[in-house]
């Protein structure tokens, strides 16, 4: 069902305030039920996971976020566990918030800089995976994989809800709005010596109901419209506000893809 604006009789102040006082951390959208929608990619990436992980000995999840994710593939892939599971976050409060939530299920919440190179051996694990990392680090993604080992995630795409980020930032240069272009990223995976298996593309339609919905957005997905805050975009909001009190509900499009890259058995005879 179709949501419906929530409130519209409330004003703006109420909205901005009430987006701007919504706890950030972790990667749960609930709070934005009934005010936002987004459209999920086909192939339904926290379940595929789980069944990565029935057949994974050794699991690495890279910028876990608040550890939604993994939890819910561990929860549908019990009883069969992998002897060892990991996870990074470089975010203090989403360090907290994972650690509290995957502790139960065994894993270890290491808490690693996005940017820094993973904290682990070579090789170290069969099955990498990620949900929409900041930027993938290829070089150590394979250098962390066990031959014949596979790196099963989903990232955010070119342009991505483009039409709110230049709502607020105007129109950007050719290289932002490309920087995450799938076949630059399956070069560099290459680059790096990974076979990709799998890559698949999506373009996914999101809606905001109301301006609450854009204020708690842009403070959870800060590199949206990096150093956002209502004070200095209010001019922005309100315009916006008046959009959506006038148009109905503000739409944007998302952009996903899909990566099932595998490390070769034998890295050696491709790099000699």
């Amino acid at each position: 069902m179709a949501p419906e604006h929530p409130q519209p009789h409330r004003t703006f102040e109420d909205l901005v305030a009430e987006g701007a006082s919504v706890p950030t951390e972790g990667w749960d959208f609930s709070w934005f039920e009934g005010r936002a929608t987004e459209a999920r990619p086909s192939w339904g990436y926290a379940t595929s996971m789980a069944g990565r992980l029935l057949r994974a000995s050794a699991v690495l999840d890279i910028q876990t976020g608040g550890g939604e994710v993994l939890d819910f593939a561990l929860a549908h892939s019990a009883p069969t566990q992998p002897r060892l599971a990991v996870a990074t976050e470089g975010w203090p409060p989403n360090v907290a918030k994972a650690t509290a939530l995957l502790r139960p299920r065994g894993v270890a919440v290491v808490a690693a800089p996005e940017d820094a190179p993973l904290p682990f051996a070579d090789g170290a694990f069969d099955l990498v995976v990620s949900r929409h990392p900041v930027r993938p680090h290829w070089d150590e993604i394979a250098r962390v994989l066990q031959p014949g080992g596979t790196y099963f995630a989903q990232h955010v795409g070119p342009a991505s809800v483009f039409e709110l980020v230049e709502h607020f930032l105007g129109p950007q240069p050719d290289d932002v709005r490309d920087g995450r272009r799938p076949d630059r990223e399956r070069a560099d995976a290459e680059a790096a010596g990974l076979d990709v298996v799998d890559l698949r593309a999506e373009r996914l339609r999101m809606e905001f109901h109301d301006i609450a919905a854009v204020v708690h957005f842009l403070r959870k997905v800060v590199w949206m419209v990096p150093g956002f805050t209502v004070e200095a975009y209010e001019p922005q909001l309100r315009a916006l506000h008046e959009r959506i009190r006038a148009e109905g509900p503000f739409v944007a499009h998302s952009t996903r893809h899909l990566f099932d890259a595998r490390k070769p058995d034998s890295p050696s005879l491709r790099h000699p």
